[in-house]
């Protein structure tokens, strides 16, 4: 690799790869997502933001970035900004297919960026002053874990707890998916019980589809001051004693025969309908 020519305007460290054997690269080609996150080379870790749109999200929200792999057009085109304000990183870059070759697909925005992950904040922390959480259990599927992300964003929802057995929300997909949306909206692990989000303020609704549910317009549940919904996996739901932890069930009503929605669908349904500030006529619903 040599320092490219291009560094002499941007004053950036700008590296054109000739070969894609450098150290330096390893984060964009061969380092897997569970490496990443445990990368010695961070305190908490690594995580690859990619698309001008969601590296721009996350520089907001205080991400630090560490290294920039960037197509050669884009360094004084739609990804300038960025360069500029990553003054002081590597910036590696080089044709398409050479880049492609690197990271196994071709870069659809071409810019990707490496940076540091925060220490996750305690459950306590992140749900302050919330009115609307959810809680994600066992979903591990990296498009659904963005696609809620997105909708919670959109949609009110002011913190997501996530149980262990769910997908990182900073893997590299999850966060294309969501736009960002991953840095926009306070997350955390979360590994209580669901009933102690009851020692913090919150009532339970859990998603499921139960003899005693009830349907997810009953203006009972969207009259709670302070509600936690709590959804299940992709295929089995949610299991038994989380159902059981809840303080309501409730399913949304569906036509045609259907049973169920995608789990990243029936997140934004809930997420509408659950809002805070509807101010419904209260009516009472069989708590479970």
């Amino acid at each position: 690799m040599r320092q490219d020519a291009a560094a002499q305007h941007t004053n950036m460290p700008i590296i054109n790869i000739t070969s894609l054997e450098d150290e330096g690269l390893k984060v964009f080609s061969s380092l897997t997502e569970a490496q990443l996150r445990t990368s010695k080379d961070a305190a908490e870790g690594i995580f690859i933001a990619e698309s001008p749109k969601v590296i721009r999200v996350a520089l907001a929200a205080g991400y630090e970035p560490l290294a920039l792999l960037c197509e050669r057009k884009h360094i004084t085109g739609d990804a300038k900004d960025i360069v500029e304000r990553c003054a002081g990183i590597p910036v590696y870059t080089g044709g398409r297919e050479l880049l492609a070759q690197l990271t196994g697909y071709v870069l659809t925005r071409g810019v990707l960026c490496a940076m540091r992950r925060k220490a996750a904040p305690g459950v306590e922390e992140v749900c302050r002053g919330a009115r609307r959480v959810v809680v994600i259990k066992g979903v591990v599927d990296t498009t659904n874990i963005g696609a809620i992300f997105r909708s919670a964003a959109a949609l009110g929802i002011d913190a997501v707890l996530l149980t262990r057995d769910s997908c990182d929300p900073l893997n590299r997909r999850a966060v294309r998916v969501s736009m960002g949306s991953v840095f926009l909206v306070p997350w955390t692990w979360f590994d209580a019980p669901i009933d102690h989000l009851r020692n913090l303020g919150f009532s339970t609704v859990a998603m499921a589809l139960t003899d005693n549910s009830v349907p997810i317009d009953h203006p009972a549940l969207a009259a709670e001051p302070r509600l936690a919904i709590v959804m299940g996996t992709e295929g089995d739901g949610l299991p038994a004693e989380a159902i059981a932890a809840a303080d309501y069930v409730a399913r949304i009503p569906m036509a045609h025969g259907v049973d169920s929605l995608n789990v990243a669908a029936a997140a934004a349904v809930a997420f509408w309908q659950l809002r805070a500030g509807r101010n419904l006529p209260q009516q009472p619903a069989a708590n479970h």
